[in-house]
Formats: C-alpha cells, sequence, structure tokens
C-alpha cells in the first residue's frame, strides 16, 4: 500500500517513531506492539501490516456529523426563500429589507458607481490588508456622520471607531468587548426587535431581556411601558436603542420622548447601545436621523454607537459598517480601542477594503456627498409615496380597521399589525410575502404592486377578522 515506507525507516529512529505513530492512529490493534523498540520494525513487517481506516477518515458508511439534524430557516431570510420557490407570476416579496426601484429592480446609487470608478482608476491602488480597526479615513468620516462635526466629543478625542462587517459584525464586536469587559452582562432590547438582536448579544456573551416597546393596540410607541422597565432594570445595565426607523415597527419616540428617555438612562446609569441602520433613509435628512443618538452625546456620557451603510448606500453585500465608543477621555478611548483589537484580530483578523473605500471617498469629497444626499432622499421619498399609496388603497376599499399608523410609522418597514393567520393567507391565496409578525418592506412595493397588496390585506383581514 506504501510502497515508500522501507526507504523511509531506513532513515533512522526518528522516522520510525513518527511512523510507528502514524500506524498506531490508523489501527487501534497496532498499539499494543507499539510499545516494542521501533527499531524491530523491518521492511518485511510493513507488507504484512494491515492498515485500516480511522473513523474519522470518511471510508467507514457513516458520516461523522451524520448526527447533525436539519436546521430552520432564517425567519427573514427564509421568507426569500419561500418567494423564489413559488412560479406565480404576481407574487410579491415583501420580507427582506433591501430597496427597491418602481419598477422592483435592486438599485445600485450613481454615486456609488462613480467612486467606484474612481477606485478602479487608481493605479496606485493595492489589496494589501488593512490594520485591525480598519481603513482610517472611513472611521473618521463614520464618526463625523453620526455624531456630527462638530460633536465635542470627536474634538476631545473621545470616540474610539472601528470598521466593522456592516451593522451586524459591529454590534457583535460589542458585544464580545461588554462580556469581556463591561461589569453588567444584562443588555434590554426592545420587544419586539430585529430578530438578529437576541442572537448576537447571546453569542456574544451577554444575558438577553426585554423592555416594552411596541402597543399592539394602537400600533404605536409604548412610552408608558418603555419608561417603567427601563426605571426597573438594574443600575447599569446595558440598553439597545434604535437610532431611528425602529425594526420591525417602524414607531420611533418623538424628540420629546427622546429627550425623557435621555433623562432616565443616565439617571440609573445604564449604558445606551445604538443601533443606527437607517441614517438618512428614515426621513431623507442625515442630521434628523442622528438626533437621538446626539442628545446622549451632547451630555457628556458615555454610548456604543453601531452603523451600517447597507441601507442608506445600498452597500448590501460589501458588508460595510462601524462600532464606536463614545467614551469619558481620550485615554480611556485609547485603551478602548486596544482592546477591540484583541477582539477583532481572532474573529475576522481585519475588514475588507473596498466598500470601505467606496463610503470614505463619498463622504470626504463634498460634491459626492452631496450628489448622495439628493440620492439617499429619493429613496427615502418613495417609501413614504409607498406609505400613502397603501392607505389611500385600504381606505378605497373600506377595509376594517384603522390603518393610519402605515403613514405614521418612519422608514423601512411597516408593522401592519396583521396576524399570522392572516398573512398565511396573503401568501397561500395572493401570493405575497411577508415575515409571520406582519412586517412588510416597503421599499418592496412600488405604484403597481400597491393594489394587489391592498386587495390582499382586505381580503384577509375581512376574512379572518
Amino acid at each position: 500500500m506504501y510502497p515508500q515506507l522501507p526507504s523511509l525507516i531506513a532513515h533512522g529512529s526518528a522516522t520510525d517513531r513518527r511512523l510507528s505513530s502514524l500506524l498506531s492512529h490508523l489501527d487501534p490493534s497496532s498499539s499494543s506492539s507499539s510499545s516494542s523498540s521501533a527499531s524491530s520494525f523491518s521492511p518485511m513487517d510493513s507488507q504484512d501490516q494491515t492498515i485500516s481506516a480511522h473513523p474519522t477518515s470518511g471510508f467507514h458508511g457513516n458520516s461523522v456529523f451524520g448526527h447533525v439534524v436539519q436546521a430552520p430557516e432564517d425567519p427573514i431570510l427564509g421568507v426569500t426563500v419561500a418567494y423564489n420557490k413559488d412560479p406565480s407570476p404576481i407574487k410579491l416579496n415583501l420580507g427582506v429589507g433591501a430597496y427597491r426601484t418602481e419598477e422592483g429592480k435592486p438599485l445600485v446609487l450613481n454615486v456609488v458607481r462613480k467612486a467606484e470608478q474612481l477606485l478602479v482608476n487608481d493605479r496606485s491602488r493595492v489589496k494589501e490588508y488593512l490594520p485591525i480597526v480598519g481603513l482610517a479615513d472611513f472611521n473618521k468620516l463614520s464618526a463625523k456622520l453620526i455624531f456630527g462635526a462638530d460633536s465635542p466629543a470627536i474634538q476631545e478625542n473621545r470616540v474610539a471607531t472601528v470598521q466593522g462587517l456592516s451593522g451586524t459584525g459591529s454590534l457583535r464586536v460589542g458585544a464580545e468587548f461588554l462580556g469581556k469587559h463591561y461589569h453588567q452582562r444584562t443588555i434590554y432590547i426592545p420587544q419586539p426587535t430585529w430578530g438578529n438582536h437576541p442572537k448576537i448579544f447571546a453569542l456574544g456573551g451577554l444575558s438577553v431581556k426585554t423592555y416594552r416597546y411596541y402597543d399592539p393596540a394602537t400600533r404605536g410607541l409604548n412610552f408608558h411601558g418603555l419608561l417603567e422597565d427601563l426605571s426597573s432594570v438594574p443600575l447599569g445595565a446595558v440598553v439597545l436603542l434604535h437610532a431611528c426607523a425602529h425594526n420591525p415597527t417602524g414607531v420611533d419616540p418623538t424628540p420629546e420622548q427622546w429627550e425623557q428617555i435621555r433623562k432616565l438612562v443616565r439617571s440609573r446609569a445604564l449604558l445606551p447601545f445604538f443601533d443606527s441602520a437607517y441614517q438618512g433613509f428614515a426621513s431623507g435628512n442625515l442630521d434628523a436621523d442622528a438626533q437621538s443618538v446626539r442628545m446622549f452625546v451632547a451630555d457628556g456620557g458615555e454610548l456604543l454607537m453601531a452603523q451600517s451603510y447597507a441601507k442608506n448606500m445600498g452597500l448590501y453585500g460589501e458588508r460595510v459598517g462601524a462600532l464606536s465608543f463614545v467614551c469619558k477621555s481620550a485615554d480611556v478611548a485609547s485603551r478602548v480601542e486596544s482592546q477591540l483589537k484583541l477582539v477583532i484580530r481572532p474573529m475576522y483578523s481585519s475588514p475588507p477594503i473596498h466598500g470601505a473605500s467606496i463610503v470614505a471617498t463619498i463622504l470626504k469629497d463634498r460634491n459626492m456627498f452631496d450628489e448622495w444626499t439628493v440620492e439617499l432622499k429619493a429613496m427615502a421619498d418613495r417609501i413614504i409615496s409607498m406609505r400613502h399609496q397603501l392607505f389611500d388603497a385600504l381606505r378605497a376599499r373600506g377595509t376594517p380597521g384603522d390603518w393610519s399608523h402605515i403613514i405614521k410609522q418612519i422608514g423601512m418597514f411597516t408593522f401592519t399589525g396583521l396576524n399570522s393567520e392572516q398573512v398565511a393567507f396573503m401568501t397561500k391565496e395572493y401570493h405575497v410575502y411577508m415575515t409571520s409578525d406582519g412586517r412588510i418592506s416597503m421599499a418592496g412595493l412600488s405604484s403597481k404592486t400597491v393594489p394587489h397588496l391592498a386587495d390582499a390585506i382586505h381580503a384577509a383581514v375581512t376574512r379572518f377578522g
């Protein structure tokens, strides 16, 4: 089986010992003979030796992974899987949060194409590894975008920013840091929240609990319940806050309510962890969508901020994001950054360069930045238009219930209030795909598909109440 064995054995005792050890691993029955001197092993012995496969070698009929069970589809991404299998020509996917044009097509922003072309044409660019913390320009510009160029925290060097793998990766790095370095290992997240939040924080080493947020009766904010719950959480606990365009409800506090939340959070020494996935995409105004965060920065307190450029620059597949810590001093920020490196290095070593370079190119050029804000507002305005068209269509059909929450909510998603039975009916009879909690992506609608959705909702509500 191994014609080279005799010559190898002749090379000396070190080789003999390695070969004997190998044979012992391949054939457990040989272990009894392995205790004898390696020098007693002869070329003739090698021909008689039966070498059998170890159970992990793959030669046995059963896989060593045969015990692994089939995992369920992700509740959000699974919607698209089911949609793709449906041959119906009228099918409509309102599950995944990705922007679509009026023609139902994915959109690459013109300014993104321009930035990419500039990068491609720059022959001096190389594909070397980025530092562990990512692209320096990207980090500085991302902090300025969310906190404001005139932010005291930035001017005083109290912000530590690292490039992350979009919002998800930024949240995960933050969670692991808190699990290692923060005295309170519990995070309170709104009920409901993005379906990935609980998994991210739990796998990061934190205990996950909830606070009241959404009121099904009004399809609006349960502000009293929110304040009551945050008033009773342990001092110093971490609190997850959606910066704007709450996912999945589309319900945001008013500026006055945000101020009350801020006072409560600071009075109980809670640590805010903001998730900003929709800056500029919610209202069409970058500064307006960052106001909640800037309120907390202005009071001098500390916080964490996870940013994503998936929605507002359409860089979904580039996985571009940032994680920032606003600290009490520059010295603390420097030490936090040093420990963030130790979290990132064994996780993914360093982040990808292309997407971050696109963002940095756009943010540091005034003309390109202005072009981006125009395109960003156009996306936001189209989503707002879809809200009004759907509301008008339901009212025209006399659909039972008050549907004003559709135009009161903000951002990519609408929490319709439809239950799982109604959703299942709409999928089966009208080929409308959405998550079972009734969340729909307004960005997946168009003027052509609004009537079909309105018909489906009207039929579901009329039939099931």
